[in-house]
């Protein structure tokens, strides 16, 4: 068993000037997830198993808790990486505190927790992207 300690996270948060219900869509529904993360058949219910598919591979998910325009969180398996994705949104005057948190990088992951933050940036770009021309 590896030490909690030794388990690491990926984190990245932003202030959107767009409420959260906008910010929520954006994150749930695939055809907005396609446009700034990878395709997918993901749908936010409790439970449910979806798969992202991106040039390099897939990641496999499944809902673990959900809690609409507050909080989601989901598996993200992929190439040997057992994590957890939660997403918290908080809002803010003007409009909504976005957090990610990816956590379960073991130390012996180093390519994959390095790719990560340079993944979710990248994605995170592509959100406020999308964020700037949908209703």
């Amino acid at each position: 068993m590896i030490a909690t300690e030794a388990v690491r996270t990926v984190s990245v948060e932003r202030d959107l000037p767009h409420p959260p219900e906008k910010v929520w869509r954006a994150l749930t529904l695939p055809h907005f997830i396609e446009a700034w993360l990878m395709k997918t058949d993901f749908a936010a219910k409790l439970g449910q198993r979806f798969e992202f598919r991106g040039d390099w591979g897939s990641v496999d998910g499944e809902v673990l808790a959900i809690e609409p325009e507050r909080s989601l969180s989901y598996r993200w398996d992929a190439m040997g990486l057992e994590s957890i994705v939660t997403w918290t949104l908080t809002p803010i005057a003007g409009g909504t505190r976005l957090r990610m948190d990816q956590a379960g990088f073991r130390p012996d992951q180093e390519q994959a927790f390095q790719g990560a933050k340079f993944g979710w940036a990248k994605f995170f770009g592509n959100l406020d992207a999308l964020l700037a021309r949908i209703d």
